[in-house]
């Protein structure tokens, strides 16, 4: 098991390590009463869920194309032929998640203040321009939001007050002696957020503990088994002590540990809720089953609280995993009976108090009046390698589920393979039948009258064949008959149990690559139409996305940081936000939609009601760029501002009054203007004389109409 998690137990109870072959008869009692515990519950959850299983070994049967011991085919079907159209439709949805999680190349977590910040100023602010005459010790008023909230401070209040709620800003802002609460009211006044500065700080340490965690990896196996059995799984998040290649001066090899936090993917099949659960949340317990090797069950014992005693009598024992009726199906071979791996039972969930203290578990004095308490618990092989309470607060089971399609009455979800489950198999039927047609039309049935022939000859037929005739037999003795082709009526069907398809998946053909569209599709705007229309069908699955797995996901990091992180940088009342279903719209349709608003409010009247950093910032996302390299923020497009002024040039001189307004140059001549040039003969090539007039004057050596009247120009009169 690769980045095993080492969970930070600095208030953690776990059970002594203690070699069982010695140990007294009522500790083994004990030990005995908590793993049946935990393999009663395995055992419930394992019967609960078949009906499950075999939803899901349908599902990915038709994704593979491989027809199940179900299918019974009659002697006249000949074609065996599966067509894949629930792994197309399995890839594009899978696809579209895809496309949410990582969209810029970043993932769709936020963080940001709540509406009322408690512990930390949501604005402050001050003017260095203020006369020092006015400041003295301003009051302050409630940085929570509104009067009576119950939070207000108290009167007199000051800057010295409003400092303990700086937060992040407390180094930055402590010698500021005008220092008032709220957004600054004056033009030279400056504000801070320290709300802000904690969340975007938290924003950032998130996302680099998912990148530091290989979050990507884990996500997409997770994104892949909600698209096809409908329930995404992951574990997290953990604490794990990762290593950082680190050479010293002597070139000596002196990796670098560094605990970071971790998370990962769970499969489907290996994960076991609480039956009488329809969420996460609702859960008493879970159960994730491990598949383990000798060198994985022996890496458990550098791990804290794990019972290395305990761990090498299983080892000893020998492996004892127990090959599942639906893993055959989900490998391209048959394996043995016996695999050379361990089964190990990991649970998470509500156990009793009194059992624990049996275990001789030691629980402190404050937890034992509460009649059960969250713990985890591992066993193999019928023994206890670990037993310890839940180490996080608050004690959650720190997994997540995703469904795909929410059923309301089911912890697992509904995928894309489930949905269209008998479209796929109509589409095998028809597509069967046609093969067969075609090739019983495409060949002739030989009929052979045996009584016209000579007795004992080989009745096969291939080119240059001679069949020998009775002598004197009338009449023809070999005839050829062919059957009709119906084919294209199976077709249609195929087709239309095809359309029926991209209805109960809510998946069109055109989103993953169909050729042939007709219509409005023919076009970029009508395939982008088309596009929009899709999306507004998937925002239900993008919305599941949100709720079940990213935001969990980020308040799991974000319960982390605040329990064992202690850099006061990014502590605040913050809240985690999930950002998915603002990718959802296509990324054309929403760049034009943002320019056309960038349009409209840079009118004079609507710009100052107009945000215009976060314009800019959703145009760069919508063209698949990062904000944060292509553009400013305020203090620096200020910046950008004045030094763009500065390097442009004087502004030009008007124009002196009289001088010919078609020459923006004022030395004279023309502008060239577009249009079509006349030819010779023409009127109005030079050098063609009118009949009766005289040829107009030649213009001046620089080039400015010829004057007359006082050096006015002459009107068209004159030049005639």
């Amino acid at each position: 098991m690769a980045n095993e998690e080492i969970i930070m137990e600095t208030d953690a109870i776990a059970l002594e390590d203690i070699d069982e072959n010695k140990e007294s008869p009522n500790n083994t009692n004990a030990t005995n009463a908590l793993t049946k515990h935990v393999m009663s519950k395995y055992s419930k959850a394992e019967d609960f869920r078949y009906e499950d299983e075999q939803r899901w070994v349908r599902a990915y049967r038709n994704y593979r194309g491989l027809y199940g011991p179900d299918v019974q085919f009659t002697e006249a079907e000949k074609s065996r032929v599966f067509i894949k159209v629930t792994k197309t439709k399995t890839l594009a949805a899978y696809g579209q998640i895809v496309d949410v999680l990582f969209a810029n190349n970043k993932f769709p977590l936020s963080v940001d203040p709540t509406i009322l910040p408690e512990g930390v100023a949501k604005d402050v602010s001050f003017d260095p321009k203020e006369p020092e005459e006015i400041r003295g010790e301003p009051e302050l008023s409630s940085p929570y939001g509104f009067k009576g909230d119950g939070k207000d401070l108290p009167k007199g209040a000051t800057a010295k007050t409003l400092a303990d709620m700086l937060g992040p800003l407390e180094e930055k802002l402590s010698d500021i002696e005008n220092l008032k609460d709220g957004t600054g009211k004056t033009p030279t006044a400056v504000t801070f957020s320290p709300a802000m500065v904690a969340a975007k700080n938290m924003e950032k340490k998130i996302h680099d503990q998912l990148e530091e965690s290989n979050a990507n990896k884990h996500l997409r196996n997770t994104a892949f088994e909600m698209s096809l059995f409908g329930t995404g799984v992951m574990k997290g998040p953990f604490a794990v002590d990762k290593e950082y290649p680190n050479w010293n001066d002597e070139g000596d090899y002196e990796p670098v540990f560094k605990t970071v936090p971790q998370i990962s993917h769970v499969s489907v099949w290996d994960f076991y809720p609480d039956p009488d659960a329809t969420n996460i949340d609702d859960c008493q317990y879970v159960i994730q089953r491990h598949k383990m090797s000798r060198s994985e069950l022996r890496a458990l014992k550098k791990r804290p609280h794990f019972r290395s005693l305990v761990i090498n009598s299983v080892i000893e024992e020998g492996e004892n995993y127990t090959k599942k009726y639906w893993e055959d199906d989900l490998t391209d071979y048959n394996q043995e009976a016996h695999i050379d791996r361990f089964e190990v039972f990991e649970y998470w969930g509500m156990m009793e108090t009194e059992l624990l203290i049996d275990q001789e578990v030691d629980i402190p004095k404050e937890l034992k009046d509460y009649d059960e308490l969250q713990v985890n618990v591992w066993c193999c092989n019928n023994r206890i390698i670990r037993a310890v309470l839940n180490p996080f607060k608050p004690a959650k089971i720190p997994y997540v589920a995703s469904p795909y399609e929410l059923n309301p009455y089911s912890f697992f979800g509904v995928g894309v393979a489930e949905n269209m489950d008998d479209t796929q198999t109509l589409m095998n039927g028809f597509m069967r039948m046609a093969v067969d047609n075609a090739v019983l039309s495409g060949n002739l049935l030989i009929e052979v009258d045996e009584t016209n022939l000579v007795p004992g000859q080989d009745l096969s037929v291939y080119p240059g064949k001679i069949f020998r005739r009775q002598g004197g037999a009338p009449g023809q003795a070999i005839f050829g008959t062919k059957f009709p082709n119906v084919s294209g009526e199976n077709l249609q069907l195929f087709d239309k149990a095809r359309q029926l398809a991209d209805e109960s998946t809510s998946i069109p053909s055109f989103s993953h690559g169909q050729t042939g569209v007709t219509g409005v599709g023919r076009t970029a705007s009508g395939i982008s139409m088309l596009m929009n229309a899709a999306s507004g069908s998937v925002k239900t699955v993008i919305k599941n996305v949100d709720d079940y797995l990213l935001k969990p996901l980020g308040e799991g990091l974000f319960r982390f940081n605040m329990q064992f992180d202690f850099d006061p940088k990014i502590k605040g009342d913050l809240e985690v936000k999930a950002r998915g279903t603002e990718s959802l719209m296509a990324n054309e349709v929403r760049s034009q939609r943002l320019m056309s608003f960038l349009q409209v409010a840079s009118s004079p009247v609507l710009a100052p009601f107009a945000k215009f950093q976060y314009i800019i910032t959703e145009i760069a996302k919508a063209l698949d760029l990062d904000p944060e390299k292509v553009t400013n923020n305020m203090d620096e497009a200020t910046l950008q501002a004045e030094l763009m002024k500065q390097f442009q040039g004087p502004p030009q001189q008007q124009p002196q009054a009289g001088a010919n307004p078609l020459d923006p140059t004022g030395a004279g001549g023309g502008t060239i203007g577009t249009g079509q040039a006349p030819v010779p003969g023409e009127q109005g090539f030079t050098g063609t004389p009118q009949d009766g007039q005289q040829q107009p004057q030649q213009p001046q050596a620089n080039n400015q109409p010829p004057q007359t009247n006082g050096g006015q120009p002459p009107n068209p009169e004159q030049l005639q």
